[in-house]
């Protein structure tokens, strides 16, 4: 497989990259750790200019059509931060369920404003049994006229704490499946929480009889936004691959420059055998990815190649952060070092979109070797 980029990814990583050292260096990453919400007003207006919002939306909805590995191209860039924020939330995955599972209205109404950044979404799914599944939903949306209320918990919701909007999965009275259902972030009865401790990113949303409009109901809708979850999973795996490159790097510099009895630990065996490790995981991890992206733009059946990508994606950039302790040793665990920004990162998108053991599961079922 050739993963060299042609002329569009190369701009593409050139922008994010300088975008990355210009705007997010480690003093105001660790700034936004604090405080997450200036986010949205220092850092979501340049990636909104830059076009970045729309990459992932077709141009007949206000975005730029970019393939996946396009979009890939930058969130590898945007990992080796980590750079947080809704991006991924909202311009990749919540824009291709309403693409796969959206009315043609929906559609027409939300795409374009997702692309231009005036609306950031969230995605509303897990809940107290933490399942990115249909099994484990149990918000409930009922009849009230013409329209619906809703009510439910959310937790482990990311993004929600920047959202205008957000899509809640949620079961409708009358319907058996699963729906999805677009729910202004301020309207009465929403309640957002962000959640504290070693997480980024992480949210809980209360909804109390939310009252929501019957043409922002997306009725069984579960199967086309699990396909819509699956099909994005190789860029949530793209951003894991920079970050994990971030961590050798930095493991590797240290290595070199560190010195500890009289010699730079880089030529202790137990120094090295770390750094190798943090290369297979970093390999590992793109290579998996790139092949599900590649499948993906190609339009092969790319199924398994997405589940096989992100239990290795997820794995390894958890692994590759814990190796990284290793080699840094104490000054690992400073914050004002950075490390930790992607220990953090690393554990908060490790059960994203399924914890490796779950695509292991869908993986069997994909390959036949156990009942669907």
């Amino acid at each position: 497989m050739d993963l060299s980029l042609n002329d569009t990814q190369q701009l593409i990583q050139d922008s994010a990259r300088d975008f990355v050292r210009g705007s997010c260096d480690r003093d105001v990453l660790l700034k936004l750790d604090r405080d997450p919400v200036a986010f949205m007003k220092t850092l979501w207006p340049q990636m909104s200019e830059l076009g970045w919002a729309g990459m992932a939306i077709p141009e007949q909805y206000g975005g730029t059509g970019n393939s996946m590995t396009d979009v890939a191209v930058l969130f590898e860039e945007l990992g080796c931060g980590p750079v947080p924020g809704p991006l991924f939330s909202s311009a990749v995955l919540c824009a291709r369920i309403l693409m796969d599972a959206g009315s043609e209205d929906l559609k027409k109404d939300w795409l374009p404003r997702i692309a231009s950044g005036e609306r950031v979404f969230a995605l509303a799914l897990t809940e107290s049994q933490y399942a990115w599944s249909a099994d484990g939903v149990r918000a409930t949306a009922k009849r009230a006229g013409s329209d619906y209320t809703l009510s439910g918990t959310k937790v482990f919701v990311h993004d929600a704490n920047f959202a205008t909007d957000l899509l809640v999965a949620a079961r409708v009275e009358g319907n058996k499946g699963v729906s999805v259902l677009r729910v202004d972030a301020k309207a009465a009865g929403v309640a957002i929480r962000t959640l504290d401790g070693f997480i980024t990113g992480m949210c809980e949303v209360l909804l109390d009889n939310v009252k929501v409009g019957a043409g922002d109901v997306i009725v069984d809708a579960w199967p086309a936004a699990e396909r819509a979850m699956l099909a994005v999973t190789p860029v949530l795996c793209a951003y894991k691959v920079g970050s994990c490159k971030t961590v050798f790097d930095m493991s590797l510099n240290y290595a070199r420059e560190r010195t500890q009895f009289g010699q730079i630990i880089g030529r202790f065996a137990r120094v090295q055998d770390h750094l190798i490790h943090l290369v297979n995981y970093l390999d590992s991890a793109r290579w998996t990815t790139y092949e599900a992206l590649s499948k993906l733009d190609s339009g092969m059946d790319a199924a398994a190649s997405c589940h096989v990508a992100k239990s290795v994606a997820s794995e390894s950039y958890m692994r590759a952060c814990d190796y990284a302790h290793e080699v840094h040793a104490g000054i690992g665990v400073s914050r004002e070092y950075g490390l930790t920004l992607h220990t953090k990162m690393s554990r908060s998108l490790y059960h994203c979109l399924g914890a490796p053991k779950v695509h292991r599961k869908r993986l069997e079922s994909v390959l036949g070797l156990v009942a669907a």
